[in-house]
């Protein structure tokens, strides 16, 4: 049977505008869930140390990445404790004190919290890392190791950056 001139030009428009391919939203969201939970497994394997710009670290070939501890960073004129100042460098080198008691007081703060967190039955050591400048002196590096020591911190780590290792 033979269409009018009118019938062919409404097919015609019918087939034009008639919905083509749609999207499969399904598909889509499991390769964004999938995406998500890749990045943050993977996220979770970087630790890295807060940026300090006002320290120069010293350099090593260290292997070991660093871990999620406590830090003392130490300039030239304050010593701070997860980034809260805690005493001026000058009042430490013109105490006579080995052990520098703001820094006990803060540390053992620290770790009454971190133990009633983790709960009573863990009595683990805790772990310390100090930022120090590579232009402190020892003397100050031993007192901070001291007091850290001397209180339930005994694992103490130094930060240092990485450098190549045939590099000196």
């Amino acid at each position: 049977m033979k269409s009018s001139r009118r019938a062919k030009r409404m097919e015609e428009h019918h087939k034009r505008n008639r919905p083509g391919s749609s999207i499969n939203l399904v598909s889509l969201m499991d390769i964004f869930t999938i995406l998500v939970f890749f990045l943050l497994v993977n996220s979770s394997e970087v630790a890295s140390l807060p940026n300090a710009k006002s320290l120069k670290l010293p350099e090593s070939v260290a292997e070991k990445k660093p871990r999620e501890t406590l830090v003392v960073m130490v300039n030239n004129k304050d010593i701070l404790l997860q980034g809260h100042w805690i005493i001026s460098v000058d009042e430490v080198r013109n105490s006579q004190n080995v052990i520098i008691e703001p820094l006990r007081v803060a540390l053992e703060q620290h770790y009454i919290r971190d133990q009633s967190r983790a709960g009573a039955d863990i009595n683990l050591p805790g772990e310390v890392t100090i930022m120090g400048d590579k232009a402190i002196t020892y003397d100050l590096l031993k007192k901070i190791m001291v007091t850290s020591s001397g209180t339930s911190y005994s694992n103490i780590s130094l930060a240092v950056t990485q450098r190549a290792k045939g590099k000196r």
